[in-house]
């Protein structure tokens, strides 16, 4: 039996943990079944190694899988661990990081091991919206065990060995590996949205580190507020240009331009993360129309996707959960229009305007560019609760573009009527000063000011308390 993986698991957590700070737990814990020549085994630690330590002084609790010991298997002894590392973490209120490769369900056990899962599914869902959860997969994690990455908030991914898969790649009809190797990090990262992160081991857990930083402890504490040395009153000269590339956009409003992207390969319409304001945490959101890369620009469509608006959704929902503040920047003309869209779009929709108006976290929106239709009022419109509502001078705002209404309101007539109306139409009903005039905007602001603007509107929200509808819960 190799011990490299050993090795492996451990120095997992003290690359992760601050030098020096990793306590553990339950070391000497070791499987208590017997059948099918288990007992003949060396089972050390039942292949998890489980307790905890800081993250920048912060506290955490980690567990990391064992692979060298019966493939990092979940059995019974091994799960309890888990377990009782969530008891601990959620009496403590602190993060809880797991590191998985295992081969999954440890057959020898049976029942128990099907129990183990089911252990661990639970702690994991009595500790959502309680205190943050992060899964990084290192190597396998299939079957029954994909569900506990997509029970966490964030999910890391290694590039080259992490393989996440409920059903391998070759069981899927007319699939194998070669064709689309469903299991490996692109296509969980690209396609299925599962994974927030891919990279190498070291990049992996350096970010890490770097999440940690922008989350709070649990429920009832704030993030982690830092010194801000930049210029709160800084101008954002980049933003306007970069305005499509919303990404660019809003490391341009952040404190020193940081910027943390999760899910960035997936549903790129999309952008979400968590900047820095004034040293505050604050999730944003915003609609992307290009993306600008070292090959070029990527040009896509500035409407909703059922992908980008799910995408949102749950991000709106983990900031609201943990009380961190939403930015959005709005730059929307429509819905995605093709038959595969269609199939989901309108739940999409409502599961999106439900996020953003279910939250009660201070909400500020900034439409950029475009704000057309029903996509506009879903994208944390103040119809839906936005707080505070910007626009920059030259922000259109209506139904849709002017000169489409005028040639439906003017069908028929000349090109010089149409183009004359859709002139008269887009001062009176598509300007940003039409809107304000309704009070739909409540500031006009220039690009550059965007930052200060932003700061100040948190700032004023910063004791925002919001009472609702006593339920148990929505349903959307």
């Amino acid at each position: 039996m190799s011990t490299s993986s050993a090795s492996e698991a451990r120095q997992r957590i003290n690359a992760l943990l601050d030098e020096n700070s990793f306590v553990e737990i339950g070391a000497l814990v070791s499987a208590r079944a017997t059948d099918f020549n288990l007992k003949q085994l060396d089972t050390p630690s039942d292949g998890v190694i489980t307790g905890y330590g800081v993250i920048n002084d912060n506290l955490v609790y980690v567990y990391s899988q064992d692979a060298s010991v019966i493939n990092g298997t979940v059995g019974e002894m091994h799960a309890k661990k888990i377990a009782n590392l969530y008891d601990l973490a959620l009496k403590m209120g602190a993060p809880v990081i797991g590191l998985i490769d295992s081969a999954g369900l440890r057959l020898q056990e049976a029942t128990d091991a099907l129990n183990a899962f089911g252990e661990i599914y639970f702690k994991q869902s009595m500790a959502s919206g309680v205190i943050p959860q992060i899964t990084a997969v290192f190597g396998s994690c299939g079957g029954g065990l994909a569900v506990i990455p997509s029970l966490t908030d964030f999910t890391f991914m290694e590039e080259k060995n992490g393989k996440l898969f409920v059903n391998a790649p070759n069981t899927l009809d007319g699939n194998e590996v070669s064709k689309c190797d469903t299991a490996s990090a692109k296509f969980q990262s690209e396609e299925s949205g599962s994974v927030d992160f891919v990279g190498s081991s070291d990049e992996i857990l350096s970010e890490i580190r770097n999440l940690v930083s922008y989350l709070p402890a649990n429920n009832e504490e704030e993030a982690d507020f830092v010194d801000c040395t930049d210029d709160l009153n800084r101008a954002c000269t980049q933003v306007e240009a970069s305005a499509k590339d919303a990404a660019l956009a809003l490391a341009d409003i952040a404190d020193d331009g940081l910027f943390l992207e999760i899910k960035k390969n997936y549903a790129k319409d999309m952008v979400a993360g968590f900047i820095k304001l004034n040293g505050t945490t604050v999730g944003v959101v915003a609609n992307r129309s290009e993306v600008y890369g070292e090959d070029g620009v990527e040009k896509l469509d500035d409407v909703l996707t059922v992908k980008g608006c799910n995408k949102a959704a749950d991000f709106i929902n983990f900031c609201d959960a943990f009380s961190i503040p939403v930015l959005s920047l709005t730059n929307v003309k429509g819905f995605q229009a093709t038959k595969c869209a269609e199939k989901g779009m309108a739940q999409a929709v409502a599961k999106l305007t439900y996020a953003f108006a279910n939250a009660t976290v201070p909400k500020v929106n900034v439409i950029t560019q475009k704000a057309f239709g029903s996509a506009y009022v879903a994208m944390n419109s103040k119809a839906i609760g936005a707080d505070v509502t910007f626009a920059w001078e030259n922000a259109q705002i209506g139904t849709m573009d002017a000169k489409m209404v005028s040639k439906i309101m003017y069908d028929g007539q000349g090109a010089d009527v149409i183009d004359e109306k859709a002139k008269e139409y887009a001062a009176l009903q598509n300007s940003a000063m039409s809107a304000a005039k309704r009070g739909y905007v409540d500031y006009i602001i220039a690009p550059a000011d965007t930052r200060k603007y932003v700061i100040g509107a948190f700032e004023m929200l910063y004791s925002k308390r919001e009472d609702r509808t006593a339920k148990k819960h929505g349903t959307v």
